[in-house]
């Protein structure tokens, strides 16, 4: 039987649980660019910070058996869906305890027990995957709907078009969120699309569509039940363009050039956390005492993560075959 999140009644204990996952993605973030940096965590790595409130936000509105397909910066996704930081933690250093075994790394966080899956490195790459688990429940009866992250440079790809299409023209049961950070890899909305409006273009497709908020925790969960219920009320796909901005530069590779330092600070203005926070004391609900409290109970829960990645094992060189499909023989003539 699943488990639906509840309706938030917009009351100090939810907005502080909202604080607290976004705190989490922020944090666990930060701790792995110290260990990127020390060289403890290898490979490619996508940072999510500044689009805490897009994960969190979004996941609220998910039930248990609702399916999550995500992106190559998808940490936070991860976290927001329930992974825990140990497994994750463990997959960035590649250690056979991680969520993937140690085979995905950063960019290819799989929890099937928690129906996210993946992770994806290809741009837009996620789509198609995300229409076949909407088409698989639709044509089995399953009352569950499937959740797609993706960035805004997936609308100069094939698969975003065809997906849309299909999943309108077969009324799928699947969300599309599109996490519109305005760059891509490294290159301006407006320098790649002729009209910037990814709502207005998604609604081309017949489906509703809609921008919102996306440095608003509150927005975003508001916009995700209302587009989720559509979905399960079996009103077809829906888009939702969540206008956020990442405060890192795309991978730890990039060197950020593209973009003005005064409009990262501009936009680091309207952080989600910091925001939320800041409501939240003006409510008088949350005291610097008790944020510090929050702050400790999620830096020794990293440290733990950490910790036991640390100590975790290598995958046996005698399992490196073990997941790995050998074509089969042709039969002879």
């Amino acid at each position: 039987m699943s488990t639906t999140r509840t309706r938030p009644n917009r009351q100090a204990a939810h907005r502080l649980a909202l604080l607290e996952s976004m705190l989490r993605v922020r944090r666990f973030e930060e701790r792995c660019v110290e260990l990127y940096s020390a060289a403890r965590i290898r490979g490619f790595m996508h940072l999510y910070i500044g689009e805490e409130a897009v994960a969190v936000g979004v996941n609220e509105a998910l039930t248990d058996d609702d399916a999550v397909v995500s992106t190559y910066r998808e940490h936070g996704h991860a976290l927001a869906r329930g992974v825990p930081a140990e497994a994750i933690m463990a997959e960035m250093f590649g250690k056979a305890t991680g969520c993937s075994h140690g085979r995905g790394g950063s960019m290819h966080l799989f929890d099937a027990e928690r129906r996210f899956y993946g992770g994806n490195a290809i741009v837009a790459g996620g789509l198609p995957l995300a229409a076949g688990l909407a088409l698989a429940d639709r044509m089995t009866g399953r009352a569950r709907i499937t959740c797609c992250f993706f960035g805004d440079g997936a609308f100069a790809e094939g698969e975003f078009h065809e997906t849309a299409n299909l999943a309108a023209l077969w009324q799928l049961p699947v969300l599309l969120v599109c996490e519109n950070n305005l760059y891509a890899m490294g290159t301006a909305l407006v320098r790649h699309q002729a009209q910037t409006d990814l709502a207005l273009r998604a609604a081309g497709y017949g489906m509703a569509s809609w921008a919102v908020d996306g440095m608003d925790v509150l927005a975003v969960e508001d916009a995700a039940r209302r587009a989720a219920e559509g979905v399960r009320a079996g009103n077809g796909p829906h888009f939702l363009e969540m206008r956020t901005y990442r405060f890192r530069a795309h991978s730890m590779y990039d060197s950020d050039r593209y973009r003005d330092k005064a409009e990262i600070e501009r936009w680091k203005e309207r952080d989600p956390v910091e925001g939320l926070a800041r409501r939240l004391r003006e409510a008088k609900e949350l005291s610097d005492k008790a944020r510090g409290a929050l702050e400790d109970r999620l830096a020794a829960e990293i440290d733990r993560a950490v910790a036991a990645a640390e100590s975790a094992p290598e995958e046996p060189v005698e399992d490196l075959l073990k997941y790995v499909t050998s074509p089969v023989e042709a039969s002879p003539p």
